[in-house]
């Protein structure tokens, strides 16, 4: 039976970091798991680090990507979900999709016998998780014993959102600890907590960033207004009002903490310029291990499937 990665948690700890010791490998030395094999990359909502990074993690492992857009298939208005997941099966051997409601991938994964990928959706965007990953050992090593980022502090400041949720699970399960400062309304809910939890993490929470930077490794933010919430956006402004991160809060977390964001940023809102430029920025080194976490990801997929 095909192995999924719809969220981290769909891993072990021991699958999850074997995985990102994939990534780490040259793609010269991946053997092109791919060779002579399409993968599928659904797209219904538009991209840019995701599109490419997917499209040439594929070519480096041989296979052959064909990017297919929402009126293309249109998912539960010319086919079910399960029907367009059967149809690409003939043809694939990898369904890559970035996709509004994190149900329709849960659908596409019980009907088909090849891998499905979440390449986003409102509940996790696991790839991004693992990039994020992939830069914070990039700067800081792997810790000697079972658990490769302990004593790690990675915390996170803003809107509780599905990014938020996937790097919580893969830096907590890799044994960091994590935290979250976020406005009354915008924290995790119930479900994700309990799911967060069930991994064997305990987050720790504050009101303010100030309340858990200090101390942190990784300072972490994303946008207040994630795609598909812009008729939101004016009362979201309103409420976080005050939250930007900026190079001095980054600085207040330690010396060498570092900053991180998945992009795309909207500049002066949820981060500041001197903040996502600054020395402490690592934005780019997340964006080009987006091509490190697809390829591992996929090489890993393959050979477990």
């Amino acid at each position: 039976m095909a192995r999924h990665l719809l969220e981290i948690d769909d891993l072990t700890p021991p699958e999850l970091w074997a995985l990102i010791e994939l990534c780490r490998v040259e793609p010269a030395s991946l053997q092109r798991p791919l060779d002579g094999r399409g993968v599928g990359c659904v797209f219904l909502k538009p991209s840019a680090r995701t599109r490419n990074s997917t499209e040439m993690a594929v070519v480096q492992l041989g296979g052959h990507p064909v990017y297919i857009t929402d009126p293309e298939v249109g998912i539960d208005t010319r086919e079910t979900a399960e029907d367009v997941a059967r149809t690409l099966a003939c043809y694939h051997s990898a369904i890559c999709a970035r996709v509004f409601d994190h149900g329709v991938l849960e659908r596409m994964a019980t009907v088909v016998d090849i891998p499905i990928i979440n390449l986003l959706s409102d509940a996790a965007h696991p790839l991004q998780a693992i990039a994020d990953v992939l830069t914070i050992l990039d700067e800081f090593g792997v810790s000697a014993g079972p658990a490769p980022l302990d004593g790690r502090v990675v915390t996170y400041v803003g809107d509780a959102n599905n990014v938020t949720r996937s790097l919580f699970l893969a830096a907590g399960m890799l044994g960091a600890e994590v935290r979250l400062a976020t406005p009354p309304g915008y924290g995790f809910d119930d479900v994700d907590l309990d799911r967060i939890r069930a991994a064997g993490i305990e987050p720790a929470f504050g009101d303010r960033p100030d309340d858990v930077v200090p101390g942190s490794d990784v300072v972490y933010t994303d946008t207040w207004t994630s795609m598909g919430q812009e008729a939101e956006r004016e009362r979201r402004l309103r409420d976080f009002e005050g939250w930007t991160v900026d190079e001095a809060l980054v600085t207040a977390a330690g010396e060498r903490a570092i900053f991180m964001h998945c992009l795309p940023a909207h500049r002066g809102e949820e981060a500041s310029d001197d903040a996502l430029d600054g020395a402490s920025s690592r934005i780019w080194t997340q964006a080009a291990h987006r091509l490190s976490a697809a390829r591992g990801a996929l090489a890993w997929l393959v050979r477990e499937g």
